[in-house]
């Protein structure tokens, strides 16, 4: 067998046993990142398109003339957040950032919904366990004055070799007792991609 065919065959076992030894990748080194810095890794829904919407709903719902003129900080309920979507976003974190905001504005409280059937479990083992001066009991609960709901739409459009992709969210808070929508908000948000060419 020619000299230069062996060599050949040599550096091929070589390469292809280094490929296979090597495993997939691990990231071992890490460093804490700035969540605030938009960086757009992906054409995907990110953490700051997620901040951007949540700013703009907070503002608008504190500064809604049914909650900023209220006698007393209205208390609301929260429905998840619709994902209308055909991505698989987190509607949980947005809706929790939401709400996080605006009960440290001082202008709303909330009700638990999420805890509703711990508080009946606690309230049966409390009705016969807890002593009576400190025993709570069912039928004292706040009622909520609104419900607080929205969905997050999208649309996608590619032309030629741009990608733009279009959100918007809605946010809703609806009168408990009149079923009207006292407080409404939307934030739209556009993007633009371009086509990255692979190869030589």
């Amino acid at each position: 067998m020619p000299t230069f065919v062996i060599l050949t065959s040599c550096l091929l076992a070589l390469s292809l046993g280094a490929i296979g030894c090597s495993g997939p990748k691990a990231f071992t080194k890490g460093e804490y990142d700035d969540p605030t810095r938009v960086e757009l890794l992906d054409d995907k829904y990110n953490e700051a398109d997620m901040q951007q919407m949540a700013d703009t709903v907070i503002r608008a719902m504190v500064s809604c003339n049914y909650v900023a003129n209220a006698a007393k900080p209205p208390v609301v309920i929260v429905d998840r957040v619709a994902n209308r979507t055909e991505e698989h976003i987190d509607t949980v974190s947005l809706t929790d950032k939401i709400r996080t905001a605006l009960i440290k504005s001082g202008k709303v409280r909330f009700v638990n919904k999420e805890e509703r059937a711990t508080l009946s479990e606690e309230y049966d083992y409390q009705a016969g366990n807890a002593s009576a001066h400190t025993a709570k009991k069912k039928g004292n609960q706040t009622g909520a004055d609104y419900i607080l709901s929205g969905s997050l739409a999208t649309n996608v459009q590619e032309v030629g070799g741009d990608k733009f992709i279009y959100y918007k969210l809605t946010m809703n808070l609806t009168n408990l007792e009149s079923s009207t929508i006292d407080c409404t908000e939307e934030r739209e948000i556009r993007k633009k991609y371009k086509r990255q060419r692979i190869g030589l």
